[in-house]
């Protein structure tokens, strides 16, 4: 049993100091030739070390089996596709043994090439960097391959349906303003608010059964330090991938010149689907991209970081190109809505786009963007509001009805509101907004919502208050002048009654036009009916009640007469759309013109029945009169003139 032991503590000891040998010899990393000769210097001090040569050359010959069997593996499949002009694809799905075989060989070569006995040997190592190098150039055209084959298109369709959209009408109205005479009040079109994404739109861009071996690929590539080669054939195959699902989204290549020279309806639509785009491509395929890099890249953070970067660069500059395009564009009012979706695309992707993308050009650009489009929407609104201000008064509307610019102002505004928390954000800090507030609304004007939006809807409506007093000067008729005031101005205070412009705008803003309605109804009266009720007061015709002139009589109803039919023929033909104003018209009139008819009548009448032709002056009752007056402001003209009386 002792001896036993002590043969087995030998052997241990001999094991420990043949170790140790070993190790010192291959830490000093010399040459084959030297490691040799001090193997042999060793041994002959002590007998213990006399199996150390035939250890090591065990273990060399062992390490440069693998690299042969390695190295034999890689050029089987350089063989095989010698003769064709393409690599022959390795059988991934036919032979996933050969594929984990060729995967094994190239493992063992970056294991043999970090083992010291063989980076001694140059000879071995050309041959190792070789294979390496061979199987990096295959393994480079099999990751293109998967790629590109396993790119899945971008169902635009399916992406489209779960955008929510919101369509509202506004009566189309030519870019210049000075056409609203000539616009047909009845044309119109619709103007869809920028859609919204729902959040659980998720899309697949790689087939997922080809990750495990994109990513097989790409830690052999970066471990190997072919990281070069690996980002450059990504960032090609998914920028073109990228490229493309833009064209399926509809998204043109353009310079900045082109765009700017797109028509109106054409731009319409691009820049609609400009705003669909930006949305997906944002929350949904650079989503999807980021996604995809960790998955393949996370054996290196700054490969990852460099592949997303440079993929997803492309196109969001091409979209930012086109929002550039718009921002410094024309500006007119019926791209205003268009601008403010693409303000909200925009501002809306930003903090995702700053989170995922850390190229900090591209961040720099797309806040630059945003910022032109915040610029081109405060000056179309101050060029609305000029236009509105200066807007020429060509000719009169017809009969004194509501003007093509009323309503095309205040439909517009309307519909605005909807950007209201937009445009309370890209006017805020405009101080010149402020100055012409406060310079237009005077101390006595106090608006109940003072915010930036509702400060510039009290200039824009201010200025078209303005432009229809100028507006109103051309008509001959004084009464008509009020009648198209009050027809305008009612129509304002309905449109901001009926929307969320009177929460802005406030009741005392309401109730101030409606004073000014009032005032105008007065005005009305006073111009239109004074000279009828001249001829009904007692002074001029001689004498009292019992005795006067009869001549003087007859002249004073016949000049009634003629006053009456003459307003009958005129302003039945005028129009007050509004069927509540116009009754309150009517009444206001019955209520000056018919008591004084009446009052007349009952003192002088009896003087002229009697006398011969007394219907030829006497032609209407008080009745009558009562049922002319609902005929007025129908836009219908009629004729009293020489009609029979209606009752005797």
């Amino acid at each position: 049993m002792a001896t036993t032991t002590t043969t087995s503590l030998g052997t241990a000891g001999e094991d420990r100091v043949l170790a140790t040998a070993q190790q010192i010899v291959n830490s000093l990393n010399t040459p084959k030739e030297v490691r040799e000769d001090m193997l042999l210097i060793l041994s002959s001090f002590d007998n213990r070390l006399s199996h150390i040569t035939d250890l090591v050359k065990d273990e060399s010959n062992t390490a440069q089996g693998r690299l042969d069997a390695a190295e034999k593996v890689i050029l089987r499949w350089e063989t095989s596709s010698s003769g064709s002009s393409r690599h022959h694809s390795l059988p991934w799905e036919e032979a996933p043994e050969e594929v984990d075989e060729y995967f094994s060989a190239i493992d063992d070569i970056l294991q043999s090439v970090g083992d010291l006995t063989i980076r001694s040997d140059n000879e071995i190592m050309d041959r190792a960097e070789t294979a390496i190098q061979m199987a990096m150039s295959r393994l480079e055209d099999e990751f293109r391959h998967i790629l590109i084959s396993n790119t899945v298109p971008l169902d635009a369709e399916r992406l489209y349906g779960s955008i929510r959209r919101g369509e509202q009408f506004f009566p189309s109205i030519d870019e210049e303003f000075e056409s609203f005479g000539e616009v047909d009040r009845e044309r119109g079109c619709f103007h869809e608010r920028g859609p919204s994404l729902r959040d659980d739109v998720c899309v697949d861009l790689i087939n997922a059964d080809a990750l495990i071996d994109l990513k097989e690929i790409a830690d052999r590539m970066i471990w190997s330090g072919y990281e070069k080669e690996c980002v450059q054939v990504y960032c090609n195959v998914r920028r073109d991938a990228l490229d493309e699902c833009l064209v399926i989204l509809g998204i043109e290549k353009l310079s900045i010149e082109e765009v700017q020279k797109i028509e109106w309806k054409d731009l319409d639509e691009k820049m609609k689907k400009w705003i669909q785009a930006v949305k997906i491509t944002v929350r949904v395929l650079l989503n999807r991209e980021r996604r995809l890099c960790e998955q393949i890249f996370n054996a290196s953070d700054s490969v990852k970081e460099i592949c997303f970067n440079e993929t997803a660069k492309g196109c969001l500059m091409q979209l930012l190109n086109f929002g550039e395009a718009v921002a410094i564009g024309h500006r007119s009012s019926e791209k205003l809505f268009r601008i403010l979706d693409m303000y909200d695309a925009v501002a809306d992707a930003l903090p995702e786009l700053q989170e995922m993308v850390t190229d900090k050009l591209i961040c720099t650009e797309a806040k630059g963007v945003l910022h032109g489009l915040e610029e081109a929407a405060k000056g179309t609104l101050l060029e609305l509001q000029n236009a509105v201000q200066n807007e020429p008064s060509r000719r009169p509307m017809q009969n004194g009805e509501i003007h093509p610019a009323t309503r095309y102002v205040m439909n517009y505004l309307k519909l605005l509101v909807d950007y209201s928390e937009t445009l309370d954000s890209i006017l805020e800090t405009d101080e010149d907004e402020a100055d012409r507030f406060h310079g237009e609304a005077g101390d006595n004007h106090r608006l109940q919502s003072t915010t930036p939006f509702a400060k510039r809807l009290f200039l824009v409506i201010s200025s078209l208050e303005s432009n229809l007093e100028e507006k109103s000067k051309v008509y001959d008729d004084n009464a008509l002048q009020y009648i198209f005031l009050m027809n305008n101005i009612l129509y304002v205070v309905q449109k901001v009654k009926d929307s969320e412009l009177g929460k802005l705008l406030g009741d005392n803003w309401v109730r101030k036009r409606r004073g000014q309605i009032r005032q105008y109804a007065t005005s009305y009266l006073r111009a239109s009916w004074s000279k009828a009720l001249s001829c009904l007061k007692d002074e001029g015709i001689g004498g009292s009640t019992g005795n006067a002139s009869k001549v003087a009589l007859k002249e004073r109803f016949k000049s009634f007469n003629a006053c009456f039919e003459e307003l009958y023929r005129i302003q039945t033909a005028w129009k007050v759309p509004d069927s509540q104003l116009r009754e309150e018209l009517r009444i206001s009139i019955s209520e000056k013109v018919i008591p004084a008819y009446r009052s007349f009548m009952g003192r002088f009448g009896s003087q002229l029945e009697s006398g011969r032709h007394a219907g030829k002056y006497i032609k209407y009752t008080p009745e009558d009169l009562e049922s002319y007056l609902s005929d007025f402001f129908e836009g219908s003209p009629l004729v009293l003139h020489h009609m029979r009386r209606k009752s005797t």
